[in-house]
């Protein structure tokens, strides 16, 4: 029988939130793309409000069933995920020296993407099957480190930094908010630091020039740093209140790189100035927080841990994503969640949006109406 309480539980903050940041991305899609209408901009606009109407879908029917569920299928869709990631290794699409796309007929996506989500909640599930809360020390965490090791060299291998990034930072806010022993803590950073050198031995030319473009900015301002170079210039540009709608040069003239991906934000910044830039930042803060009080009214653990996964990538990626096009972090080719074009990036988040609020529609529930099989 249909419980009316979900009716009445109903997350509607949540939902208000995501109708308000796909409203502003699909008005900056369009001025982003307005220049090359007649080479295929047009095509990528529509295309967006079609992954859009498709991820509302995907929203809702991740709030159609009870989350508890989830738990014993976590197991089953990280090892789907692995299997997909070695497949793209195989058999996937190389683009601009990537192979990181699975297709299907003229459907294409990144395993990656799913790979995301079926980490959050591998973690969340492995966390979740002990009682209680307690500190964990470094010998407890030899699983979860394998759980994110292998997914990780698998996005690495296609190459994709920023995707494996992504997922390395969103696992370490987990274990961080399960609560991890000061002095294993230590030796995790110390390690990390350790290893470092040999991370930069394996990084593909390219990235490396873009993090020492990070470091010297002014050295190769038409080469690599140029991208970080147009988009200063874009960010910069439109001071406080923008140069308004379909004004903005350095977008219309095509100076700035990958203006509907990547660099989205460096268009809204132009054309809207701080104000619009400002307001959508102030829009993602609220999903935060309003995702954050999801975790802490969550009646389970298994619940609260998924809901701080996904709360986690979409703070992460909001940071990255800034701090690459204003130049306080290298740029790692990580679009801006909800707001950048692209299909399976759209669509996986509104999958994790979907399953955000099944938590909050349910947080009424105790863990005991439903008991996962091991």
């Amino acid at each position: 029988m249909f419980d009316r309480r979900l009716i009445q539980n109903f997350d509607w903050v949540l939902l208000l939130l995501l109708l308000f940041i796909a409203t502003i991305s699909i008005i900056n899609l369009y001025s982003a793309t307005y220049a090359i209408r007649n080479a295929g901009g047009a095509q990528v606009f529509t295309k967006q409000i079609y992954w859009f109407s498709i991820g509302f879908i995907v929203l809702f029917i991740m709030t159609s069933f009870n989350y508890y569920r989830l738990e014993r299928f976590a197991n089953a869709f990280y090892f789907l995920s692995i299997a997909l990631l070695i497949l793209v290794l195989i058999a996937g699409k190389v683009t601009s020296g990537s192979q990181r796309w699975l297709g299907f007929g003229p459907i294409s996506f990144q395993p990656s993407e799913l790979a995301k989500i079926s980490v959050v909640m591998v973690l969340a599930r492995f966390f979740s099957e002990e009682g209680g809360y307690r500190e964990y020390r470094l010998r407890d965490l030899g699983r979860p480190f394998i759980l994110i090791g292998i997914p990780t060299l698998l996005i690495l291998k296609e190459p994709d930094l920023g995707t494996a990034i992504l997922v390395v930072v969103v696992s370490a806010s987990i274990i961080l908010f399960v609560k991890i022993n000061r002095k294993s803590l230590l030796i995790i950073v110390l390690t990390a630091l350790s290893v470092a050198p040999f991370i930069w031995l394996n990084l593909k030319e390219y990235q490396q020039k873009r993090i020492m473009t990070f470091i010297r900015p002014d050295k190769d301002l038409f080469g690599a740093g140029y991208h970080i170079h147009q988009s200063k210039i874009a960010i910069g540009s439109g001071q406080v209140w923008g140069k308004g709608f379909l004004k903005g040069t350095q977008t219309k003239l095509h100076f700035l790189p990958e203006q509907h991906t990547d660099f989205a934000m460096s268009v809204l910044a132009e054309e809207w100035g701080f104000i619009g830039a400002a307001l959508l930042l102030c829009l993602y803060l609220l999903l935060i927080l309003w995702g954050l009080n999801i975790a802490k009214d969550s009646k389970d653990k298994f619940g609260s841990i998924t809901a701080i996964g996904i709360v986690a990538f979409i703070f992460w990626q909001v940071v990255i994503n800034v701090g690459m096009v204003t130049g306080l972090l290298p740029v790692v080719g990580i679009p801006l969640l909800l707001f950048s074009y692209g299909g399976s990036s759209l669509i996986s988040t509104m999958a994790a949006m979907g399953l955000l609020m099944n938590i909050s529609m349910r947080r009424f529930m105790f863990q005991g109406s439903y008991i996962p099989k091991k």
